[in-house]
């Protein structure tokens, strides 16, 4: 029996995008033989990985691990929300974003970890469930927050099961005091952040990018007006401050009661920790964000089904 190298692995794995451990299989079985064994992997439906691996994956899940001192989040992508309710799929996006809490918000090293209760990496494991469930899946991004001492507090909008759904939001507070207390007011942030979708902590933190073209957008618009070039100055100054309310989270009117800054509830709420509190970050995933969704044609569709492409 012919020696099956990494470098062979590797080779077969290109080719079919199978996972590492079927394709040492394959190689195994086949003794050695290449083409077989990618035929033995197709036989067994393991290589159709490779082919579903252009298609755009925007839907999927949001998981969430953690609680106390340290929480992440992930998500994973597929094509269509009906895997979102595989009962599979679900489960390795929850056991993904528990390891994700060693990962340190980092994709490729949680790509690379070793997925729960086996030998394959957790890319190799996505891979694997591609050719299971037969569509094609991305580990899009993850995020880790801490804290020395306070609370990482969390919230699951559009939950369809315990830490998985649609928009997942952590929030960091740091503080001395009643981690109950602390934890609940924690969770009505992270809901706030669900809804206003804040682009930054401070001001200090929004990305100077953004300021720059929010204010090129607002100069034009103000000169259509005709005004003043000084006026025009002072009507912008004000419009940043607005746009400023809008999008940095501590100079958010907080949703729960529609009246307080966030920066003053959290001040107020120091009386229930009975501690003074800093918000020290947050995250928040919202599924898909950013990814252009395939417009399917369902003509095309069709035919490609009939000619089995």
């Amino acid at each position: 029996m012919s020696t099956i190298s990494a470098t062979m692995v590797k080779e077969l794995r290109d080719q079919t995008g199978a996972g590492m451990m079927d394709c040492k299989a394959a190689l195994n079985e086949t003794g050695g033989d290449m083409e077989a064994a990618v035929d033995w992997l197709r036989t067994k439906g393991l290589a159709k990985a490779a082919k579903k691996a252009g298609r755009v994956a925007a839907e999927g899940l949001i998981g969430l691990a953690g609680e106390g001192k340290s929480a992440s989040l992930v998500e994973l992508n597929s094509e269509t929300d009906f895997v979102a309710r595989n009962e599979q799929f679900q489960s390795m996006v929850s056991d993904i974003a528990k390891l994700a809490l060693d990962a340190g918000g980092d994709v490729e090293q949680l790509g690379s970890s070793i997925y729960l209760g086996g030998d394959a990496s957790v890319s190799d494991h996505i891979t694997e469930m591609v050719g299971t469930i037969g569509e094609n899946m991305n580990l899009r991004r993850t995020a880790l927050l801490e804290v020395g001492s306070g609370v990482v507090a969390s919230y699951m909008h559009n939950a369809i099961a315990p830490g998985l759904g649609k928009i997942g939001v952590l929030v960091a507070l740091e503080s001395e005091g009643d981690a109950n207390a602390l934890s609940a007011f924690g969770k009505q942030l992270a809901m706030h952040i669900a809804a206003t979708s804040p682009l930054a902590l401070t001001e200090d933190e929004l990305d100077p990018a953004v300021i720059q073209r929010e204010r090129s957008i607002l100069m034009e618009q103000a000169r259509e007006s005709g005004k003043p070039e000084e006026i025009i100055e002072k009507m912008i100054e004000g419009r940043i401050r607005k746009y400023y309310e809008e999008v940095v989270l501590m100079k958010q009117t907080f949703v729960i009661d529609g009246e307080t800054v966030i920066e003053k509830a959290v001040k107020a709420a120091e009386a229930d920790v009975g501690a003074p509190i800093k918000l020290t970050g947050f995250k928040r995933f919202a599924l898909g964000e950013g990814l252009d969704k395939k417009e399917e044609d369902f003509a095309a569709e069709v035919a490609a089904a009939a000619s089995g492409t």
